[in-house]
C-alpha cells in the first residue's frame, strides 16, 4: 500500500504515542489573529528611494523625502479591501527607522521629510485607529548601520528600540521579528528570548512572528502558498528560540508539541519595496483571489505586501487591484446555500455539530442550487483535528463523490466545477476526539471567479 504524506504523518505520531493525547490548542491572542484572515504589509524605507530591496545601511536620511505622504490613504484602501490590520517596516535591514528614535541619528529625525518633525510609524498607528485596522510593526534584527551589531551591545540597544515601538503608539497586535540576514553579515546571536519577554511585558495581546514562532511561524515561502496539508501545530524542542524543523513549515506537523499557525507573507509586487520598474508587473484582483484560497483557505493568514511609491501612497494600479480582489470575493461569499442551520451557517465558531470520526453529516441546500465552492471550518479553539475528508453531493438517485481533502483548521476552501444538487454529505478522519465542525458554506463563484480559476 502506498501511503500518502498525511498517513504517514499520522502513522509516525500513532507509533510515537502522541496521537489521542492532549492536542496543542490557540492561546485567545492565537484565537483572534486567526480569524482577521488577510491583513497587510507596508514596506517603506530609503530602499523605496534607492530602488533597492536590501540597504547596505550607508544610506543618507536626506533621501527619505516622500513629499505627499498620506498614511490615511493607505490604511484606507487597505480598509476598503477587508484587510484587518497593517504592519509598517519600521525599521528594515538598512538600520534606517520611520520613527525619531532617540536611539540613533539614522531616521527619519535626520531627514528633510517634514524639516525632521515625521514620523511615519505614528502616521501609521494613527490612521489605523481611524479606519479600525489593528496595527503592528516589524522591526528587523539584522541591522547592518548600527556599529553595535554583532556584540552583546546591541541586544540591549535592539531592545531599547523595540520598548519605543511597544510603548508610544497604542495597541500593537502583531511584532515581526524577520530572520533574514545576508551571507556575509557578522556574527550575532539574537536575544529572542529577551526580546519576546519584552513584547510579553509591553503589549500582552501582541502576536509574535518569527521563522517558528513563538506565535506564528513562516509559511516557508514568499510565494503565496500554504500547504494543501497545512497543520497548526509545530515542534520547535532542542531548537534555537524561533526555529522549528523548515520541511514542516509550510505543512505542520500533526505530532507537534506547540500551537504556532502559518502566515503567508506574499507582495502585490515581484519586489517588497516600490520600484517603478515594477508598475506594469502588480498581480491582478484575481490573482490575489486565487492567493487567498491558497492561504486563507488552506489553515493560514494571508499577509499581503503593499508598498507605497516615493511620494509617499500606495499606486493607482496596487489601489484598483486591491478593489478588483474585494469586490470578487464579496461576489463570491455574498450568500451561503446552505439552509439555515443554527450551528453551522451562524458564523461562530463556538456553535458547533461534533462528529465521531465514523459518522458523516448530512448538509441541506436552499432548494436545488447550483454550486462551485464550500467552506469548512473547524472550532480551533478546542484544537485542530481534521486529519482529512470527502465531500459528496446527492444526485437525486445516489451520492456522488464531489472533492477529497486532507486539513481543515481554521477554513479549508475547496473548489470545483458547478454542480447542482440539494444536499451534500461531510465525511471526516480525526486526529483525536470528536471532529467539532464549526461552519460549512456552499456558494457558487462570481463569473469572473469562475472564470479565472479554470485556468
Amino acid at each position: 500500500m502506498k501511503l500518502t504524506y498525511v498517513t504517514a504523518l499520522l502513522l509516525a505520531s500513532l507509533l510515537s504515542g502522541t496521537v489521542g493525547l492532549a492536542q496543542p490548542k490557540p492561546t485567545p491572542r492565537q484565537l483572534n489573529w486567526q480569524q482577521l484572515e488577510t491583513t497587510a504589509f507596508l514596506h517603506f524605507t530609503v530602499n523605496t528611494f534607492t530602488d533597492k530591496e536590501w540597504g547596505d545601511g550607508t544610506e543618507s536620511p536626506a533621501i527619505f523625502n516622500p513629499t505627499q505622504l498620506d498614511a490615511r490613504q493607505w490604511v484606507r484602501a487597505l480598509r476598503d479591501a477587508g484587510f484587518k490590520m497593517a504592519i509598517i517596516t519600521a525599521k528594515h535591514h538598512d538600520g534606517f527607522c520611520l520613527w525619531p528614535t532617540k536611539l540613533t541619528d539614522h531616521s527619519v529625525k535626520s531627514s528633510p521629510w517634514k524639516g525632521g518633525k515625521g514620523d511615519v510609524v505614528r502616521e501609521v498607528a494613527d490612521a489605523c485607529r481611524e479606519f479600525g485596522l489593528k496595527f503592528g510593526v516589524y522591526l528587523s534584527p539584522w541591522d547592518r548601520h548600527e556599529p553595535r551589531y554583532g556584540t552583546a551591545a546591541y541586544n540591549d540597544y535592539y531592545k531599547a528600540q523595540l520598548r519605543e515601538l511597544l510603548t508610544n503608539y497604542g495597541e500593537v497586535s502583531e511584532v515581526w521579528f524577520d530572520g533574514a540576514k545576508g551571507e556575509n553579515a557578522k556574527d550575532m546571536t539574537y536575544d529572542f528570548d529577551g526580546y519576546w519577554a519584552l513584547v510579553r511585558e509591553l503589549q500582552p495581546n501582541a502576536v509574535m512572528f518569527s521563522d517558528a514562532g513563538p506565535d506564528v511561524r513562516w509559511v516557508g515561502n514568499e510565494a503565496g502558498n500554504a500547504g494543501e496539508t497545512c497543520w497548526s501545530m509545530i515542534n520547535t524542542d532542542g531548537m534555537a528560540p524561533g526555529v522549528a524543523d523548515s520541511k514542516y513549515l509550510n505543512t505542520g506537523d500533526p505530532a507537534g508539541k506547540r500551537w504556532i499557525p502559518a502566515e503567508t507573507d506574499v507582495s502585490i509586487r515581484p519586489g517588497w519595496f516600490y520600484h517603478p520598474a515594477e508598475d506594469s508587473k502588480v498581480r491582478s484582483g484575481a490573482n490575489l483571489v486565487n492567493l487567498y484560497y491558497q492561504s486563507v483557505g488552506r489553515n493560514s493568514l494571508l499577509l499581503l505586501n503593499v508598498p507605497p511609491n516615493r511620494d509617499g501612497l500606495l499606486s493607482d494600479s496596487d489601489v484598483a487591484s486591491l478593489k478588483a480582489f474585494r469586490t470578487i470575493l464579496n461576489e463570491t461569499f455574498r450568500t451561503n446555500l446552505v439552509a439555515k442551520n443554527p450551528k453551522l451557517n451562524d458564523r461562530k465558531l463556538n456553535t458547533f455539530v461534533a462528529l465521531p470520526a465514523s459518522q458523516s453529516l448530512t448538509v441541506d441546500l436552499t432548494g436545488e442550487p447550483l454550486f462551485d465552492r464550500i467552506s469548512i471550518q473547524e472550532n480551533i479553539a478546542s484544537g485542530q483535528r481534521v486529519s482529512g475528508g470527502r465531500v459528496e453531493y446527492w444526485d437525486g438517485r445516489a451520492w456522488q463523490p464531489l472533492q477529497s481533502f486532507t486539513t481543515v483548521g481554521h477554513k479549508r476552501l475547496l473548489r470545483f466545477p458547478a454542480v447542482r444538487s440539494s444536499r451534500l454529505r461531510f465525511s471526516f478522519t480525526s486526529l483525536g476526539g470528536p471532529v467539532e465542525l464549526a461552519e460549512v458554506g456552499v456558494y457558487k463563484a462570481s463569473a469572473s471567479e469562475a472564470e479565472i480559476s479554470q485556468k
